[in-house]
């Protein structure tokens, strides 16, 4: 790992903050690509070694992955956290936000206490690149079957959405978004729109908040996408497309914060030693990665499907495993 070179950390750091974003696996793209590139890429880029600085250096990205979905969504997370404390205050719960506050720190424990007690073994045992291969197909089965089976209520939840959409779009965001009174505008119907999806949420209650923050434990396994898995329960639990993106995108911010925080201990020790310039660029485009990635993603599920991530994940990863296999 002391010959990381700085093409390899960033295209890996790109790479990450972009793939953590979409539901096709960060940790699976950050085990493959290393091994189809192959020569010193397959060397220096090992995650499968028990004590691989590499492992440390993808999860220890997540700070900077966390970091960019914070700029986004800075706002909803100032109003969710006010709650929070709030309700601490007042000691009950009588908010939607402070609601929803709760059911995001209800949802994160699993995945927080399986990490704690697993995570580095676990990557260890399936970051090969084979096994990623693999999951990734498998993940692609999953986004498939999410979209083939919708509920009824997911359905009809889309359908109420859109309609609403229409009966709020008025002449001021059709003819006035280049100016700077009608961006402010937008703007504030874009508030206006997290909040009511943020109440939206809250009525799912707790037990189905939970059971989709447990759903990301599978993000564990190469391949296998967190905030994909996330949607997708979502979904089946009946929530809009739209509201399951945006929740899971919410889960998905303190898990990977903590999960980057706790692996950069070891980037400043021997881990690191020689590479801290290389983490610095990987970490910069990760960053910029996840903005603009999560920034592009809130938009397109707003009338798009996870079809096409479907059919990517299960083209990538039968690519990989049949090439891997023969070289």
């Amino acid at each position: 790992m002391s010959h990381m070179t700085y093409p390899e950390a960033a295209i890996i750091g790109l790479i990450q903050g972009v793939s953590e974003m979409f539901p096709v696996s960060s940790l699976g793209h950050s085990v493959l690509i290393p091994a189809l590139v192959g020569g010193s890429w397959a060397q220096d880029l090992n995650a499968a070694t028990p004590q691989s600085p590499y492992l440390a250096f993808i999860v220890g990205l997540h700070v900077a992955t966390a970091i960019g979905m914070l700029v986004y969504f800075w706002r909803d997370w100032l109003r969710i956290i006010g709650a929070f404390f709030g309700s601490l205050r007042a000691r009950r719960v009588e908010t939607a936000d402070q609601k929803l506050a709760w059911m995001i720190i209800c949802a994160t424990i699993p995945v927080g206490l399986v990490g704690l007690v697993a995570d580095h073994e676990t990557r260890v045992l399936f970051a090969k690149p084979v096994l990623a291969g693999v999951f990734l197909m498998i993940n692609g089965g999953i986004l498939y079957a999410a979209e083939r089976f919708r509920t009824r209520a997911s359905l009809q939840a889309d359908a109420d959405l859109e309609e609403q959409r229409e009966n709020e779009r008025g002449p001021l965001t059709r003819t006035t978004a280049a100016h700077a009174s009608g961006q402010r505008a937008v703007r504030q119907q874009e508030v206006s729109l997290a909040i009511r999806a943020d109440e939206r949420l809250a009525a799912m209650g707790y037990r189905q908040a939970t059971l989709i923050g447990t759903a990301q434990i599978l993000a564990l396994l190469a391949g296998i996408s967190r905030d994909g898995v996330a949607m997708v329960t979502g979904m089946f639990r009946g929530l809009a497309r739209e509201d399951a993106v945006r929740f899971a995108f919410l889960l998905a911010t303190p898990v990977i914060l903590a999960a980057g925080l706790l692996e950069l201990p070891k980037l400043t020790g021997p881990l690191g030693h020689g590479i801290h310039g290389q983490i610095l660029v990987g970490s910069l485009l990760s960053g910029i990665g996840a903005y603009v990635s999560v920034r592009y993603l809130v938009r397109y599920f707003q009338t798009r499907s996870l079809t096409p991530f479907a059919v990517y994940c299960v083209i990538f990863g039968l690519g990989s495993v049949i090439y891997l296999s023969v070289k």
